[in-house]
């Protein structure tokens, strides 16, 4: 009878060993990985103003604001960013982690001028702070993107 109760102790120490992997595996199974539950693709572009002059930003971030429908009430897709380069360029949008991608389809694009000390400049009109009123949307299924800025007045 002891070897029967050793050997039941043991299938017991071997299943709790088991558990936070088996666990782990099923979190996995499940999603709970931060993805997303829209198609994300990769963009690239460029912006400068209308007359294709760079914008001289010490800093500049590109928010793109997703036209997508929710999924359900609780479900909306994810803004995404990309900070631009000195040469006008930008290719790392991100929507969840670096360099994922947006969500497929048409955004809003506002954009957001900075010092390096972070301090907000007016080298875009005010229109283009607010995804309500910018003139820009874009369509992930055209690559390259080319976004022209008017020069603020």
């Amino acid at each position: 009878m002891e070897r029967a109760s050793m050997g039941v102790l043991t299938d017991l120490a071997q299943l709790r060993a088991s558990l936070p992997l088996a666990a782990a595996l099923a979190a996995a199974a499940l999603g709970c990985s931060g993805g997303s539950p829209y198609d994300l693709v990769p963009v690239a572009g460029t912006v400068t103003y209308d007359d294709g002059s760079l914008i001289p930003a010490e800093s500049m971030i590109l928010k793109f604001e997703p036209q997508a429908a929710a999924l359900d009430p609780k479900t909306f897709p994810r803004k995404g960013f990309a900070k631009v380069d000195a040469d006008g360029s930008f290719d790392l949008a991100t929507t969840h982690k670096h360099g994922d991608g947006l969500v497929a389809g048409k955004h809003k694009v506002t954009i957001f001028t900075t010092t390096n000390q972070g301090k907000q400049t007016s080298l875009v009109p005010p229109e283009y702070l607010n995804p309500a009123t910018t003139p820009i949307e874009i369509d992930t299924a055209e690559q390259l993107l080319t976004i022209k800025v008017q020069k603020p007045k």
